[in-house]
């Protein structure tokens, strides 16, 4: 089995690339860059730049055009740029004329949060899952990747298959995706059963965009220390935990976070991980109220339930991080219609409450403002659950 290097490597310098199309105005490039560039850093390396171009289509050769190709290429060797990551998957042939002409590694947005992902991992199950997904990703791209690896090997885009050994037979290949995807039914089936045997207890999945706050929520409500930080994925393996409001307990897990243009692959391989938000009673989709990019972040999360078979589930809105929410503030003699970045967080709050047909709450689980109140709401929710599933246990509630 592949090993996975959880080492701490040296910040790689990089630049992004982003392409202007008409489906994708320079506005919303800008936001999946600063995205890339969190990505990026999560990995251990450093942006320094970032490069667009306008196009009604990528480049079928090379992504971007020659000239803008070009561009780049004088500033990786003035530079001395070690990594390239283009904000879109790349085929085959893109990466090798790429890599041809710049001579650096080059890594699209999946091969990057597979990376991530690698480095994450910690139980086997979630290595498992991670190694599914890098083979299927790598499978296509075999013939570049192995060379590719067998000339330069470690840093990011580098862990997980092919740090150990290199292998050039497609059938290898899929044999192991077909060993890996044998093992994940045995997992799965393993987890079903445990999940079947943990009695009468209502389910509440925390989900939600990466990032915003779960783990610091689970944490404070279940009083436990499953690891948080303000890095993307910092929650790979579901952690559930037993929590118990006014005698009523129930179960609370923490899934790994979404984000937009999720590969695929990813969703398929993670499939026991997701079982535990589409076997929930309760969801509680947490929202990072202070990103300026919230309500797409809201619709990528309830995209992905949807593709996950989750949509129909109970749900409670938490709108968390109100303590670093900003607006910007209207001059009186300026007459322009008002836009969500002009509202203050209590007209942000009425419009969301009318707009949502769910319960929400506006909380700040790192400062703990309005935690007694989401106590509440979700002890309500659950005991009404509960009652009408399981009403001869009255006397918990």
């Amino acid at each position: 089995m592949p090993k996975y290097l959880n080492k701490e490597v040296k910040q790689e310098k990089a630049v992004v690339v982003g392409l202007i199309t008409r489906y994708q105005p320079k506005e919303k490039v800008e936001e999946y860059l600063d995205e890339l560039e969190f990505l990026i850093d999560t990995a251990g390396g450093v942006s320094v730049k970032r490069f667009f171009q306008a196009l009604d289509l990528p480049n079928s050769r090379t992504y971007v055009g020659t000239g803008k190709l070009e561009e780049i290429k004088q500033y990786v060797i003035a530079e001395n740029i070690e990594l390239v990551v283009f904000d879109d998957d790349l085929s085959a042939s893109q990466i090798r004329n790429i890599e041809r002409e710049l001579s650096c590694k080059i890594l699209d947005r999946t091969n990057l949060i597979l990376d991530i992902f690698a480095s994450r991992a910690r139980t086997s199950h979630a290595k498992t899952q991670v190694e599914l997904a890098q083979y299927q990703y790598l499978l296509p791209r075999l013939t570049r990747m192995w060379t590719h690896l067998e000339r330069q090997r470690g840093g990011i885009g580098l862990r997980g298959p092919g740090e150990t050994e290199i292998e050039t037979d497609r059938r290898v290949i899929r044999d192991k995706i077909a060993l890996l995807k044998e093992k994940l039914k045995e997992i799965d089936t393993q987890q079903a059963t445990q999940r079947k045997n943990r009695g009468k207890l209502i389910r509440v999945a925390l989900v939600g965009y990466t990032n915003v706050g779960k783990s610091t929520l689970m944490n404070l409500v279940s009083k436990s220390d499953v690891f948080a930080e303000n890095k993307l994925f910092a929650t790979l393996d579901t952690t559930v935990r037993k929590v118990v409001i006014e005698n009523l307990p129930f179960l609370l897990s923490d899934t790994v976070g979404f984000i937009r243009k999720l590969p695929h692959g990813l969703i398929e391989s993670f499939k026991s991980t997701l079982d535990e938000v589409r076997e929930s009673d309760i969801l509680l989709h947490v929202v990072d109220i202070s990103h300026p990019e919230f309500e797409s972040q809201i619709e990528t999360v309830n995209q992905t339930l949807a593709e996950i078979g989750a949509s129909d589930k109970k749900t409670i809105m938490v709108f968390n991080k109100i303590d670093a929410y900003t607006y910007d503030v209207k001059e009186e003699d300026d007459l322009t219609p008002s836009s969500t970045t002009n509202y203050t967080l209590e007209e942000m709050k009425n419009i969301w409450v009318a707009k949502v047909n769910t319960p929400c709450i506006f909380i700040s689980a790192l400062k703990k403002d309005y935690f007694p109140e989401l106590r509440d709401l979700l002890y309500n929710e659950i005991r009404d659950m509960h009652a009408i599933r399981y009403p001869y246990d009255s006397f918990l509630y």
